[in-house]
Formats: C-alpha cells, structure tokens, sequence
C-alpha cells in the first residue's frame, strides 16, 4: 500500500431497493460506481498503478461498461505477490477486520475490509437470506467455519443484519451439529453442500430421521455442487438447498444467490459486483456460452479487485426473479479442478452428476490419479449403499464406468469401499487426489 494515499470518498450511493431497478438504470449505477472502484485503485494501491501504467489505461479510459475490457487482470498471484497488505487502499488504521486464505498451496491471500465495507456485506448475505427464503425471526443455524476464512463470520453478520437468530456452531463436531440442530430447532442451515451430507449421515448414524428436523432451506456454498447432490439433500432433510455463491477474494459469501422460488443459478449483485465471462483467449464469451469468471468490485475500499480472475466456470445468463440482475449458472467447476485424462477434459462435477443418477452408489467418493508409464490413470473409490451385496454393488461400478466413458469420452477405473470408510467432509471437501509422482 503506498505511502500517500489520495482523499478517500465512499463509493456512490445507491437507491435503497436497488433489485427494483431496470436494467438501465442499473447500468448507470454500476458505471458511476466502475469509474470510482478504477480510480480509488489505482490512486491507492501501487500494484494497481504499476499495472495500468504499464498497459497503457488510465481511469479516465472507463467511459462505458464496455472500456472493462482495456483494464489488466488480477490473479491469485498477484495476491500473494503482494502479501499481506500490499493491495489495501487504506490506511490500517481505517481496516476494521482481515481475512485470509488457507494458504495450502502457496503464501495465503489475505483481504480487508473497512467499517463500510462491513455493513455493505452484511447487507448483501441478509438480500442473499431473503432471497433463499429465510425471514427476519427465523433461527439460522451457521455451520461454516469460523476464523479467517470469511464464511462463518460473514454469514453471521448477515443473519443478524436480516434481524434472524445466529446459532454460530462453525464446522467439525458433527455429533453436536446434530444435537444442536435437535435440540434449537432451527428454521434454516448454512454450509458446504459436502458438510451438510455429512450432517445427515450423522443423523442416520444415532438412528434418527434428518427428515424430521425443523429445517426449512439449506443456503450451501464454498465449493462446486451439482444440481444432482442439490436433489440429494433435499431428499434427505425434505428441504429446499439453495446457491449461495462468493470467494474470499472478491468478499466472501453474498457475491450472488439462488431465489428460492427458481433454484435456477445465483443472481449476482451486480450494483456491487460486475461479473465477465471470457473464453480461452480472455476475451469476451459469445452470450450464453461456456467461459472464466472474472469479476471486479464496485463499493470495495479497503480491497478493491480490477477484474480478478476467479478460475471458476459458467455461463451468464438473464436475470429471473430479479429481472435486472443476471445470472450465472450454478458453478461445477473450475479450471484450475479440471483433469486431462488421455487427452479428454474431466471435472470432479461430472462424476458426481453420473454417480448420483446410479442406484446403489452414494456422493461419498474420492479420486486417485495415478500414472502408469506415461498414461495417466483415474480410479474413482466410490462408496456404496449399506446392505447391498458384492454382485449388486459391481453392477453398479461397471454401470459408472460405462457412462462416464459414453458422456465424457475417457476410460476410469471405479472401485467400491465399503459405506463409511472414506473420510466426511468437515468443511470444503477434497475429492481428488494426485498420486502421480508416487506411482511414476
């Protein structure tokens, strides 16, 4: 963050109810507030003023929603680049809270919020609750994770702001998830699609019906989900599980949602948020058409992200129950999840979608990629329905193998484990595993 930072002025207002505007004056709003997110970064952060510079773009280049394209991206990278707080356009002093990333994979990302940038999202998870079908006195039991991942201390904020009951469990002790469930009562559910199963094999577990709790509607997040595990959960709690879509970089939960009514992809906030998909050459995807998410913030102060690439795959579609703010289809992948098998693109999505359609296979499943030579190998270790026996429960694997050969075009193995013996999720579940360079 640079030494001298310019006059800092909050980003423009907006009308109180901003889903009730049309799509031009939408447009307006999300141009008026696209010229001062440009401007505040680049004034205030160097990474941002280094970057324009050296493209040849200066703020004053945003005339139309269309000059987005002028502007260079921001990566994960650049984050990291930058850790830990060289991408803040405040001072400290102004920041009232950080969040960062696990930083598995490299030095984690870390993000930060002012006391404006607070209230806007609390805002943003209480539209994204009324959207999913929650009211103001409902009990909200919050079972993502606390700490520095922005799930669990985001969402509470937002239960609270819509004037709901927080019940802040976060993830893990999934035996007292069930109690608390039983014992509070509560109207509505927020997790990871994966640990929301988890809670209802739990249920199974102690003999009790999930089906029998108090739950209304489960708002599920953080990692891809198919709309077949979606039907799964509802089955198994008699619920509606609706999308809630964000990532860390961009705010955390509440980017976008799921209407309960439609359960047709997340609307994106788009008077905070302005969403490009892109094809393989980063550029513009043809409408409707298969790309990269990228987004860049509009009201952000202490974070603001210029067109960050987010890995994640969709479409943009038109808007449904909230007609001016369009829609992305619901995300099963990521490019950065994909896998190359024998020349054929495979997501962990697909498998989960084929897998989910066969009887006597469960969502419970793992994937090893191993190579053999210079051939890569993928074994699906799949778990099976209890009680059923071993010639059922082949037929079943040889019924997955043929159809993921016939719908993505590659040949996997599948081996059955026994029900229970692959890890739960507690959190953001890890499906894929690469054993390449043991087995080499």
């Amino acid at each position: 963050m640079t030494d001298t930072l310019t006059t800092r002025t909050a980003p423009p207002d907006a009308p109180a109810d901003a889903l009730s505007l049309d799509r031009a004056a939408l447009e307006r709003l999300q141009l008026e507030r696209l010229q001062w997110s440009v401007r505040h970064a680049y004034e205030n952060v160097e990474f941002y003023r280094k970057k324009f510079d050296d493209a040849g773009v200066s703020p004053d280049d945003i005339r139309t929603l269309a000059d987005i394209v002028k502007l260079p991206f921001t990566t994960k990278e650049d984050l990291r680049q930058n850790y830990p707080f060289g991408m803040f356009a405040v001072p400290m002093a102004d920041v009232r809270r950080v969040h960062a990333s696990s930083g598995t994979t490299g030095r984690p990302t870390v993000v930060g919020y002012t006391q404006g940038d607070l209230d806007r999202w609390a805002d943003l998870i209480a539209r994204s609750l009324r959207a999913s079908g929650v009211e103001p006195g409902w009990k909200v039991h919050n079972a993502y994770g606390y700490g520095l991942f922005t799930g669990g201390q985001g969402a509470h904020a937002g239960i609270e702001r819509l004037g709901c009951t927080v019940i802040p469990v976060s993830g893990g002790q999934t035996a007292r998830q069930v109690q608390l469930i039983r014992d509070f009562e509560p109207d509505a559910i927020m997790c990871t699609p994966s640990y929301l199963l988890t809670i209802a094999d739990a249920f199974d577990a102690q003999g009790l019906d999930p089906r029998g709790t108090t739950l209304k509607v489960a708002i599920c997040g953080a990692e891809p989900w198919t709309n077949e595990m979606r039907a799964e959960l509802e089955r198994r709690f008699d619920i509606k599980a609706v999308d809630i879509y964000g990532l860390s970089e961009v705010m955390g939960p509440g980017v976008g949602n799921e209407f309960v009514e439609t359960q047709d992809g997340p609307h994106i906030w788009e008077d905070h948020f302005l969403p490009e998909v892109l094809d393989d050459d980063l550029q513009p995807a043809a409408e409707g058409a298969m790309g990269e998410l990228v987004f860049t913030t509009l009201t952000k102060e202490a974070f603001p992200v210029i067109r960050y690439r987010t890995r994640d795959l969709t479409r943009l579609l038109p808007g449904s129950a909230a007609p001016a703010m369009r829609r992305i289809e619901k995300i099963t992948g990521r490019n950065d999840d994909m896998i190359i098998l024998r020349g054929v693109n495979l997501f962990p999505s697909q498998i989960e979608e084929i897998a989910l359609a066969i009887e006597h296979l469960t969502p419970h499943f793992i994937l090893e990629l191993t190579r053999q030579g210079r051939m890569d190998d993928l074994v699906v270790k799949i778990e099976c329905t209890p009680g059923v026996g071993a010639e059922t429960s082949q037929a079943a694997a040889q019924i997955l193998q043929l159809r993921v050969k016939e719908r993505i075009g590659t040949s996997i193995g599948v081996e059955i484990v026994a029900p229970g013996s692959l890890p739960r999720s507690e959190g953001k579940y890890k499906r894929l595993y690469d054993l390449r360079e043991k087995t080499a």
